[in-house]
């Protein structure tokens, strides 16, 4: 009985360890991602920040738990549409798949585009893939204009694209005027709080004031 009980004990040390292994590989996972989206801001001519700036961009927490397997459905041949953006002009998308997924038990749906304009100004971006959304979150602690993530579309593995909301990000327009960020579409306001990636961005306050 002694014996069963320390080999029980082992067994369970060993998954703790290994949970908690994969769980600090993908803290620093997160962490060298948050790193790499500072610098492109420093590297990116049309940025709407200086590397002083970049040390206010603010994250939540780094959790697992906010890396959801999504089920892919394709829609082919959807046909085009004008995105709004926030300057008042628009961008012409299609709707590539709709994304089926759960949180906290709930079923929720966010569809995934392709951006058309940006795929015929460069053939780089053949295979990319945009989701806008937005949550209860936003306007409190995150960007009021919503937040986005990015794919390619070998993200896709089996009809299943791993959506990892600690990745998302504030547009342009989260940190300063003249820029042409889409809005969320209606089907892509999610009706949770999607505590997770960007927050609402740190402006410095001004000299003297506490």
């Amino acid at each position: 009985m002694r014996l069963l009980s320390i080999i029980l004990f082992c067994t369970i040390c060993n998954i703790s360890f290994a949970q908690n292994k994969d769980d600090v590989a993908y803290m620093a996972e997160i962490n060298a991602h948050r790193q790499h989206y500072k610098n492109e801001f420093i590297s990116e001519p049309r940025s709407p920040l200086t590397a002083r700036d970049t040390g206010l961009l603010d994250f939540y927490p780094p959790d697992p738990a906010w890396r959801i397997q999504a089920r892919v459905t394709l829609v082919p041949k959807a046909p085009s549409f004008d995105m709004r953006t926030y300057s008042g002009d628009s961008r012409l998308y299609r709707v590539y798949a709709t994304l089926h997924f759960e949180i906290e038990g709930r079923s929720n749906k966010l569809t995934l585009y392709q951006n058309l304009t940006l795929m015929a100004n460069d053939s780089s971006y053949h295979d990319y893939l945009f989701l806008p959304f937005k949550d209860h979150t936003n306007g409190v602690e995150t960007y009021g204009g919503g937040r986005y993530l990015d794919f390619r579309i070998n993200d896709i593995k089996k009809g299943v694209l791993i959506l990892d909301f600690n990745k998302n990000y504030n547009p342009y327009c989260a940190y300063s005027d003249g820029y042409s960020c889409p809005i969320p579409p209606r089907e892509n306001h999610l009706d949770v709080e999607v505590k997770a990636g960007e927050r609402v961005f740190k402006k410095e306050e001004a000299p003297g004031k506490h």
